[in-house]
């Protein structure tokens, strides 16, 4: 069982990476806008070039939206008084895990299935 100064260290945590999260993404904006078609400005290499990086940065997006989804699901958990508890089986996650990842919402033995 965590101690309420475990808590309050583990939701320090998540917050800063939400917020973390949030700024990289404030960042990436510019690379998800449309690629506009102007072969007098770009050529058809650089336009390809362009779509690829587009995509990247989409893809990108899409990984810190999920990642953030799981953090915030972690601070709903502390909020409910059920963090550091399995999802699944209830029983406690190991302390050193969630030092490894705060948000994680499963004990070891159901990640293994």
């Amino acid at each position: 069982m965590l101690t309420e100064d475990q808590i309050a260290t583990f939701r320090v945590r998540l917050e800063a990476a939400l917020t973390a999260l949030a700024e990289e993404d404030a960042l990436g904006r510019e690379g998800r806008k449309v690629v506009t078609l102007d072969q007098q400005a770009v050529g058809r290499l650089s336009r390809m070039d362009a779509l690829q990086n587009q995509a990247m940065a989409m893809a990108q997006a899409g990984r810190r939206a999920g990642e953030a989804r799981r953090v915030q699901a972690a601070l709903d958990r502390i909020e409910a008084g059920e963090y550091g508890y399995c999802s699944e089986c209830g029983d406690a996650i190991e302390p050193a895990r969630l030092e490894a990842d705060p948000a994680l919402p499963r004990c070891l033995s159901c990640m293994r299935g």
